[in-house]
């Protein structure tokens, strides 16, 4: 397990270091000059010149990119070009904002998808399942801005149960209860797709698990169906249960973004969105290198958990 561990960390060293190419790269492609964009159209030849001698833009590529590296290393963010402050100043308060959403849906997307997914396998064929399986597919297919439109006009326009917009109440910010009352819509918004997928996908390792021949054994010696099903199935299918949570983790760190800019929620998806109208280059390099951070760690915990869940895949990590 010791080597596993060492492995993949490697590999997500690896996987980091390709996204920190790849955003750097892209944010060399990007038009304009985002010198000009912070200095303002009035800003004459001489002083863009110096303030891209004193960022190191006028350097070759390849040792921009190293000095980037360097200074990433050394927990060195840089600066933001249209706010003038350290970008993890603003990064680190807006990506735990991020993740509390995220994990907020992600508790929605556990507590409906895995329950329906299991239900629907027990039920295999029945009403209920068809049902369960219709309503999985359609909110697979259904967009996210729509989505989070229609939970705003029903639950906050015309039912008035549920506020739209920020973490907290702007004129009497309260504790927990007003946090909670704040993430409900958007975290709701964001979990109807990974919820459609993860009881979909539950439904199916769940099938082929109440068909295995130790579970028709334990039919046939009298065990309830209810720990059959909640104890032995289930147990069987977590492996790639936990799997596509995983990668629905990733799913939902993207989607937030929408998220985030409909419901007015101080995220990190939202700041990319205003960097990048911006053209503020280093928060959103530093934005995507933390979403990536965070997806590379979750699928390395979801696949700890596989191994630590199933004997043969423990064997053969080592």
């Amino acid at each position: 397990m010791v080597g596993y561990l060492a492995r993949r960390a490697g590999s997500m060293i690896l996987v980091l270091l390709g996204v920190s190419v790849l955003v750097f790269l892209i944010m060399q492609l990007v038009p304009g000059d985002p010198v000009r964009t912070m200095l303002g159209p009035t800003a004459t030849a001489e002083s863009i010149a110096a303030v891209r001698a004193d960022l190191g833009l006028d350097q070759p590529l390849v040792q921009q990119y190293v000095s980037y590296l360097g200074g990433l290393v050394q927990g060195d963010l840089n600066t933001s070009l249209t706010m003038a402050q350290p970008v993890a100043e603003i990064v680190f308060p807006k990506l735990g904002n991020t993740i509390i959403l995220a994990a907020g849906a992600l508790v929605i997307c556990l507590v409906i998808g895995v329950p329906l997914g299991v239900l629907a396998a027990t039920r295999q064929y029945s009403l209920f399942d068809r049902g369960a399986m219709f309503l999985s597919l359609a909110g697979a297919s259904v967009p996210v801005y729509w989505a989070a439109l229609v939970v705003i006009s029903v639950f906050a326009l015309e039912l008035g149960w549920l506020p739209t917009s920020g973490m907290y109440d702007v004129r009497e910010p309260g504790g927990l209860g007003d946090l909670l009352r704040h993430l409900v819509l958007p975290a709701a918004t964001a979990a109807v797709v990974p919820t459609a997928v993860i009881a979909r996908l539950t439904r199916s390792v769940m099938v082929e698990a109440l068909q295995q021949d130790h579970i028709r054994m334990l039919r046939a010696n009298g065990v309830p169906e209810r720990q059959i099903v909640w104890k032995h199935a289930l147990r069987n299918a977590l492996p790639p249960i936990v799997n596509i949570v995983g990668l629905q983790v990733g799913y939902l760190l993207g989607g937030v973004i929408f998220i985030e800019v409909v419901f007015s929620w101080p995220g990190l998806g939202g700041q990319l969105y205003t960097s990048i109208t911006s053209n503020d280059m280093p928060i959103i390099q530093a934005g995507v290198l933390f979403i990536a951070l965070v997806f590379v760690v979750v699928n390395l915990i979801a696949d700890i958990v596989v191994a630590l869940l199933d004997p043969r895949t423990r064997e053969a990590v080592g």
